[in-house]
């Protein structure tokens, strides 16, 4: 079992449950990709050795924030996949990724962005809404739809608005509300609408 900080405090048990080294990566791949194996969540996490992600998926599991289930024939294999109490995490990451990026800054040419980086950023940064508007976004070689509550990979038909830019520019829009590093093709205040589902621009962190 990991160690405790034995302190009767909210924030101490939450700590306890997700705040070693890699637990809230693991909690962030199952709640951008459903659930996944225990090959495809070492694939994912690049520098987790095979020891430590053992430990904190027992640790998680014992915490009840993920369940190990059993796929039927043929697959045969085994997945993870976040409990209720584990996918109540989603609004925490949220503002987290938010948080965050005050102090991470936009990319630069040298960042290194894994392949369908674009939708798991959306599922991290734009929280669910009841609006069933439609933004597909073309971020560099990246493409994502944002449809309501639902972020898949690729473009889907019809969209009330097309966001084209850099990965900078994603970040402006995402995290300082700002239009003009992209370009929008269609509803400009169904982009505007999404945007106040974020938290309010903060000042960046120097």
């Amino acid at each position: 079992m990991a160690k405790s900080y034995h302190q009767y405090c909210a924030i101490a048990h939450a700590l306890d449950l997700v705040g070693e080294r890699w637990s809230l990566l693991i909690v962030r791949e199952l709640l951008d990709r459903g659930a996944l194996r225990y090959s495809d969540l070492h694939s994912r996490l690049d520098g987790c050795g095979t020891n430590i992600l053992a430990a904190r998926l027992r640790n998680l599991e014992q915490g009840g924030v993920i369940r190990k289930r059993e796929l039927p024939p043929p697959a045969a294999s085994s997945v993870y996949e976040l409990t209720e109490y584990g996918r109540d995490l989603r609004p925490v990451m949220h503002q987290l990724a938010h948080w965050g990026a005050r102090s991470l800054g936009p990319p630069t040419s040298e960042a290194e962005l894994r392949p369908g980086w674009l939708a798991g950023a959306l599922r991290m940064t734009v929280l669910p809404t009841s609006a069933r508007l439609h933004l597909r976004f073309r971020i560099g070689d990246e493409v994502a739809s944002l449809v309501g509550d639902s972020v898949v990979d690729g473009a889907l038909d019809d969209p009330d608005a097309v966001i084209t830019g850099d990965a900078a520019g994603f970040y402006a829009l995402v995290v300082e509300r700002d239009l003009e590093g992209v370009t929008i093709d269609g509803s400009e205040e169904a982009v505007r609408e999404v945007l106040t589902t974020l938290p309010e621009p903060a000042p960046a962190v120097n």
